[in-house]
This record gives C-alpha cells, structure tokens and sequence, in this order.
C-alpha cells in the first residue's frame, strides 16, 4: 500500500531554500572571482531544508529541524590545487573564500594530474529527470503519521513489547556545479522516508525488527501501517534464534543485503581505489567476475531514481552504460582524476555510481529459497570486515536456517566468510525481488556456498 496524503498537504509548498538556477548563479560568480586571479577553477553548492521526528513509547523523542547550505570552491595554480569553503554566500565572502583556496594552492606540491574535467565530457543537455517532490509536512503530521507506524507495529503481535523507534523524515535540496571552461547547472532533488523499529521478547529473550520505506516522491511511500506491521513481523519471525555449528554451505542474501554485496563490487572497481591498487579487482577489465547469466547496468536518468542525476559531481554527462556484460567487466568508475591516472577516460562517476541494475532471471524470493534447497538466508550482518585489497570477507550475521527450500528456524550469533572473488563468481541466481530503496536495484543473490563460523 501506498501512502495516502491530503490534496491540502501537497499544496502547501514553501519556498525552496534555493531554485536551481540561483544556486548555479553563485557558483559562477565564485569561478569568475577566480577568472580575475588568473586561475582556472570549479565550484559546487548545496543546500536544503528538512524534518526528521521520531517517536518512543507514543512520546516524541526527537524532532529536528534541517538546514544547511555550503559552496567549495577548488583552484588550480597550473597544477597545484587549492580548496575552501565557505556558508555565507555574500560577495565578500566568495571572494575571501576565492582568496583562501588560491593561497592554499600556492603552498601545495603540483601533480600532473590535477586539474578540470576536459570540456569534451562535460553535459550537453540537463534533462528534468523528476527529482524534486517537496512534502511540505508540518511536525504535528509527521508525529501523527509516526505514531500510526508505531501503533500499528505494536499491535500487530502479542510478543511486541516495545517499538524503539518509528520515524518520519523529509529532505528537499538543491546541487548546482560551475567550472571556468564555462559549465554551470544545477538541479533540485527530495529524499522522504518512514521507518520502523519493533521490539519482541520471548523467554527472556529479545530481538530487533526494523522495515523502512524512501522516495522521492512522498506519495510513493508505503502507508506508515504496513511499515510497523512488518517490523514487528522480522521481530518476531527472530524470536527463539538458536546458534549453528561451523560447516559450509549455500547462502542467500535478501535482496536489502544484496545491495551491499554488489556495492562491494562497485567500490572495487572505482577509480581511486584502482589507481592505489587497493582494489582486489585492478586490471580486472575485460574478464570474467560474475557468471555470465549476469550482468549489470548503470542507468543514471531514471526519473525519480534515487541514484538519478543530470550530470555528476564535476560536470560530466551520465550516460547508460554496461558494467558488466554476460559476467565480463566492460570498464571502471571513473572520475577525471582517476582517469588521468589509469591513462584511461572519465565515465561520469565522480561522486559514485548512479542507479546500477542487476540482472535477473525470472525466479522471486520463494523461487530462490527452494532453489537453495538448506542452507542459510542472511537477513542481517554486523561489522565492517571486507578487506577490498585482497577481497577476503567476514562478517557477524543472523537470519534462518533454510531446509527443504523452507525457513526451519531463526539464527544468530554466526560468521559468514569467503572471498569477494569468489562469492562473486560462484553466485548461484539473481532474483527479481528487487528492493527499489538503494542506487543498487538487486533482487536477492544466491551464493553456492560460504563458511559458517559458529559454536
């Protein structure tokens, strides 16, 4: 279900902090203070406004007001580079900004591979791609919609014994970018979302169940109802979690944790991770890193992407692309920088990658889970241990145990390990469960198998 919000709502729309146009105005004028110096330079602003509440126990926990605003501006002195910021958008200010990035650069050592994006990459055209959808809610609307959240995930089961948090937030902002080879856009972008974190016990025990919905356009949003009820869902399918012995076997990721597993792919291929050579994947262009039943595009323009953009954080056109094609990887994550330095071209990711899509074949959740036959479905993961240098992994996890292509029972206080390389050559399927909430639009992945630490 989708939210449901009041005509009277929607037509209550503030001002914006910016319009598009005004912020690309003073990153311009930043650049041609610059120009005066004799020196090349670019300049980006954001700025934005937004809410975030959250409720405890049916009293308000926090309620937070947003708004920020910064420009930075980067001068090059031939080669060497300077950079300062500034929140006070006066012409004094941007000059003395100006001023402080020119003396920095004047003290800093010259790299050869510094310096602007070359003008033949920058955007062409800046499509309306959709971005902007102001949810003008007022405090009072937004605890109302998180108490129904909360509500609702507290009654939803008797072994609910408290909802740690269910929160409503909303963000609109505007990104602008000029340089002095005489580029200069911007556009304005929202982010909304409601979440929910439900509490269940049973025999002294407990366990956490959190569900989210984002978008961009508030209407789009699941109703605050279906999010509590599925927190209190995951809190309670948790409950009576028992430990497992060490083996090996198949895993599943859910779709939600399958994003992190292809965004350790994507950081493996980025520019500044390749030209340190920290990359388990450098010199990897050209070969084969997935079966060949996947593949993975990039798609920055989808309107009302959460990965969506114009053009990226220093001008260059996004394109489509193919990452990665029939299992090959076609190309990298470039920025200009990074390019130089590979003695390769940008690819339009300065900033990350925009709206990646990851193949599928036709099977959903349940589909996958019989696929699998027994083995572990990870539902959620601890810890930060992925070494991108040599692609080792490990990580705290917790989910069910999977038998006859069913959940047998909840797990936890387990260590799932294995290599990137490997795991993402030896996955299994890709499911068309997609989760839309990420730039990483994946269903769930199936690996064929990984080591489980447990007692």
């Amino acid at each position: 279900m989708r939210l449901k919000i009041p005509c009277e709502t929607i037509k209550r729309v503030s001002n914006p902090l910016f319009a598009a146009g005004y912020a690309a105005d003073i990153a311009s004028a930043a650049v041609a203070i610059a120009k005066r110096m004799g020196l090349s330079s670019a300049a980006a602003v954001s700025a934005g406004e937004g809410l975030s509440v959250g409720v405890r126990d049916r009293e308000v926990e926090t309620l937070e007001h947003h708004r920020d605003k910064v420009l930075g501006i980067t001068v090059y002195d031939g080669q060497r580079k300077g950079n300062a910021s500034t929140t006070d958008f006066s012409a004094e200010s941007l000059s003395e900004t100006v001023k402080a990035a020119a003396r920095i650069a004047r003290f800093t050592e010259a790299d050869p591979f510094a310096g602007l994006i070359d003008p033949q990459y920058l955007a062409k055209d800046i499509p309306d791609l959709d971005l902007d959808h102001p949810w003008p809610i007022r405090a009072e609307e937004a605890i109302a919609l998180a108490l129904r959240c909360a509500d609702a995930a507290q009654a939803a089961d008797t072994e609910i014994t408290q909802i740690d948090e269910a929160g409503v937030s909303h963000y609109r902002g505007v990104r602008a970018y000029a340089n002095s080879e005489g580029f200069a856009a911007g556009y304005m972008a929202s982010r909304h979302s409601i979440n929910c974190v439900a509490v269940g016990a049973r025999a002294g025990a407990m366990q956490r169940g959190y569900w989210y919905s984002t978008a961009r356009d508030p209407t789009t949003l699941t109703d605050p109802e279906t999010i509590g009820r599925q927190a209190a869902a995951r809190a309670v399918a948790r409950l009576g979690a028992r430990k497992l012995t060490t083996r090996k076997a198949p895993v599943l990721f859910e779709a939600r944790l399958a994003i992190g597993l292809i965004g350790h792919l994507l950081a493996a291929v980025s520019g500044g991770n390749l030209y340190r050579e920290t990359s388990f994947l450098r010199r990897a262009a050209g070969t084969q890193i997935l079966p060949s039943f996947v593949s993975i595009d990039e798609a920055p323009r989808i309107p009302r992407g959460l990965g969506s953009a114009p053009f990226d954080a220093e001008g260059a056109q996004t394109r489509d692309r193919r990452l990665v094609d029939n299992g090959v990887l076609t190309g990298y994550l470039l920025d200009s920088y990074s390019a130089r330095r590979l003695a390769l071209v940008p690819t339009g990711n300065a900033g990350g990658a925009h709206n990646l899509i990851v193949s599928e074949q036709g099977a959903d959740f349940a589909a996958l889970l019989h696929k699998m036959g027994t083995g572990l479905l990870v539902t959620d993961l601890m810890g930060h241990g992925t070494n991108l240098l040599t692609g080792d992994y490990s990580r705290g996890a917790s989910g069910f145990w999977v038998e006859n292509g069913l959940p047998a029972f909840p797990v936890e206080e387990i260590t799932i390990a294995g290599n990137l390389r490997d795991m993402l050559r030896e996955i299994v399927a890709t499911g068309c469960d997609f989760d839309l909430r990420s730039t990483i639009r994946t269903g769930s992945i199936l690996l064929a198998e990984m080591t489980i630490a447990g007692d």
